[in-house]
């Protein structure tokens, strides 16, 4: 398939990749593409090549990551290959390519083979979870309605709660409906995405639509035109269209953490560009690059981000978004049996 080709079309794109948006879910080979411009022989230099060329002309971050990380991935090239030979055994070509796909720093990024999963998850790593499954069940308690894949409550200071752990799990206007009307009388809602690490963008966009009355630009996104590091369509702006279903007007609080990755972290982009609306938590862990995959001679399935979204602004959220207000768990708020970012949120919507 031609390079050119697999990049040309925006909208049949954005339909497949949308589909395909999450942290840690491999896309089937029935969605690779082919590399005409040399072919090699499945050896590991062979497999060794094909790597490292499929980064070099297909994923959409080397000049952002070069600008902002020093990366060089010529250089990254050149201290890779020498520990390449044809007589090493799989283990230890796997080993080398995968620490080569970690230069990267990408979430997005991993390497399947039949024994293991090359994978990067510094966006979270070493970082403070800012989240609790015992401060939760306080909150939660055991009386929450579920639709779909929604958990909600109303708070004793009638504030609204929806807790939403995975773009995976779908919703439906229907479940929106629901959830918002039995909120009707709220001062305010929490939206709680901490922990989140992605899945289908359809559901983020199809959940922003219930905050905005009107036509709203949430992002832009840019399309691999070429093989160099520089070839992309310009920028095409992203909208949210409306809800033609219940929508709220009243203030929201989104929570985010550093595990807030891919789909999750788009929608707290989409979130931020909405009227009333708060981030509130850490910094979230990013993934601005919806994703793609390929093969290497030897089957091994190689998954990269091939198209870059920006938010409203134009900037990159490849490495995440601040929040409007940094919020931290602590010691203190835990031993109390209040999770600080919640109750930092409540305060807010009752101002």
């Amino acid at each position: 398939m031609n390079q050119k080709t697999s990049f040309s079309s925006s909208i049949l794109y954005r339909a497949v990749t949308m589909l395909v948006l999450a942290c840690g879910m491999l896309l089937m080979p029935l969605f690779t593409a082919c590399v005409n411009e040399e072919q090699y022989e499945d050896t590991p230099i062979g497999n060794f090549e094909t790597l490292w060329r499929i980064i070099d002309e297909r994923y959409c971050f080397l000049d952002y990551k070069q600008h902002e990380i020093g990366l060089d991935w010529q250089q990254v090239y050149n201290k890779y290959r020498v520990r390449v030979s044809n007589d090493m055994k799989r283990d230890q070509l796997f080993e080398v390519l995968a620490e080569m796909l970690g230069e990267l720093r990408d979430g997005h990024v991993n390497l399947s083979a039949a024994h293991d999963v090359a994978r990067n998850w510094s966006w979270y790593e070493n970082y403070p979870t800012n989240f609790s499954d015992s401060l939760l069940r306080r909150y939660m308690g055991t009386t929450y309605k579920i639709a779909a894949g929604l958990k909600y409550r109303i708070l004793d200071d009638n504030i609204g709660y929806i807790r939403y752990d995975s773009f995976t799990n779908g919703i439906g206007d229907g479940n929106l409906d629901e959830a918002l009307m039995h909120m009707m009388l709220c001062q305010g809602i929490i939206i709680d995405i901490r922990s989140n690490g992605g899945g289908n963008l359809t559901n983020a966009e199809l959940l922003a639509s219930r905050f905005c009355n009107e036509k709203a630009l949430v992002g832009y996104i840019q399309h691999k035109t070429g093989s160099g590091h520089s070839d992309f369509s310009p920028m095409e702006p992203v909208y949210i269209e409306p809800s033609a279903g219940l929508r709220w007007n009243k203030p929201v609080c989104v929570l985010t953490n550093r595990h807030v990755y891919s789909a999750a972290n788009e929608f707290t982009a989409y979130m931020r560009a909405m009227p009333n609306v708060k981030i509130v938590g850490d910094h979230t862990g990013g993934g601005a690059g919806m994703p793609y995959s390929d093969l290497l001679p030897n089957g091994w399935v190689v998954r990269f981000s091939a198209v870059p979204t920006y938010d409203a602004d134009k900037h990159s959220i490849e490495f995440g978004m601040d929040p409007d207000y940094n919020v931290q768990l602590t010691d203190e708020g835990f031993k109390r049996g209040e999770d600080d970012i919640i109750e930092f949120a409540r305060k807010l919507l009752k101002q």
